[in-house]
């Protein structure tokens, strides 16, 4: 595929966030062509189709076998990710597949095993990590501005106002994969995980069921983290309450100093200097940004920021701490890896 191509990408599924996706089709004219939507309510494909020209299918495998596309961009519940990555694998095409990658250690084998034997690109649509904050806080700890990373700590909690009226397939853990960690939850964890730096070891983690109690799993959580190179992780998530003022996003301490941010700004306090220096930072479309560096990546034949490797190592952070949770102790950052490395039938 030539850099001056178009990626022709077909949106699986037309729920809520994908319009977030479409407007980053949008804002990427020259790079991504929106060729196709998928999903069996005709009238939710219509609406994200708009007057774009996208051809509209109510099943995704027939829009895999017939449309022009180069890539698909899935967005469906939780529960249905596995096996429209694996699909799209297997059709040849190229993979921009919504949080959580999938909901167990078997389904990571299978998608990691269609992925690599299709030899195409996955990318985890981690939107959070093209905010331009965390994207400088990553610059700086990369280039060595704080010496070794001792600790990362990440939030990410709002008051959610669902109820058993409109909260549909997340209510379950048969469809959502769990609670909230395993929703909201997952942007602190990849968050985490990009700023330490190294791959997960063993997790301890607390949940709770403050407000939302007719949801199966949990609303709130607080997970420990270790990581490979000693970055000890700590997060914090939550549908039931707006985090206290004056909470960060995201924090990272080392030996020489600190970085911490709200999100919108970044602050870098080095050890010994007297102020801090706080960076300027433009604002961005997070979904452009994502969708840009996704269709960037396929041009070029480059690693987008986080592939398969990333959404499965995340995806073990939270089902050790639900195992941590379940059994009271700390849990291993283990099967997940070990089944994925395992040879296939």
């Amino acid at each position: 595929m030539s850099t001056n191509s178009s990626v022709r990408i077909g949106l699986i599924g037309a729920g809520g966030i994908a319009g977030a996706h479409v407007a980053g089709y949008l804002r990427n004219p020259e790079t991504v062509t929106f060729a196709a939507v998928a999903d069996p309510v005709q009238e939710a494909a219509e609406r994200r189709a708009g007057d774009t020209g996208a051809e509209i299918y109510a099943d995704y495998r027939t829009m895999l076998a017939e449309a022009d596309i180069d890539a698909v961009d899935i967005c469906l519940p939780h529960h249905l990710h596995k096996d429209a990555i694996v699909a799209a694998a297997r059709a040849g095409k190229h993979i921009l597949c919504e949080k959580p990658l999938c909901l167990t250690p078997e389904e990571a084998a299978e998608v990691d095993a269609a992925v690599a034997e299709a030899g195409v690109t996955l990318m985890c649509a981690h939107n959070q990590l093209f905010l331009p904050a965390v994207a400088k806080a990553k610059e700086l700890i990369d280039s060595g501005a704080l010496g070794k990373v001792y600790e990362v700590r990440t939030t990410d909690s709002f008051y959610n106002d669902f109820d058993p009226s409109n909260m549909g397939w997340r209510a379950h853990a048969s469809t959502s994969g769990g609670g909230e960690l395993i929703d909201t939850g997952y942007h602190p964890t990849y968050l985490l995980l990009h700023l330490a730096g190294g791959s997960p070891v063993e997790v301890t983690a607390m949940l709770a069921t403050h407000r939302l109690t007719f949801m199966e799993g949990e609303d709130s959580a607080q997970v420990l983290v270790r990581f490979d190179n000693g970055v000890i992780g700590s997060l914090v998530t939550s549908w039931a309450y707006q985090p206290a003022d004056g909470t960060e996003k995201f924090s990272v301490v080392g030996e020489a100093g600190s970085l911490t941010s709200d999100g919108t700004s970044l602050s870098l306090h080095v050890r010994g200097e007297e102020q801090p220096t706080e960076f300027e930072l433009e604002p961005v479309h997070e979904f452009a940004a994502e969708v840009g560096h996704f269709a960037r990546s396929i041009l070029d034949g480059t690693r987008p920021l986080h592939t398969q490797k990333e959404g499965i190592e995340v995806l073990g952070i939270i089902l050790a701490a639900y195992e941590s949770a379940q059994h009271r102790t700390i849990a291993p950052v283990r099967s997940v890896r070990e089944l994925v490395s395992a040879p296939t039938e």
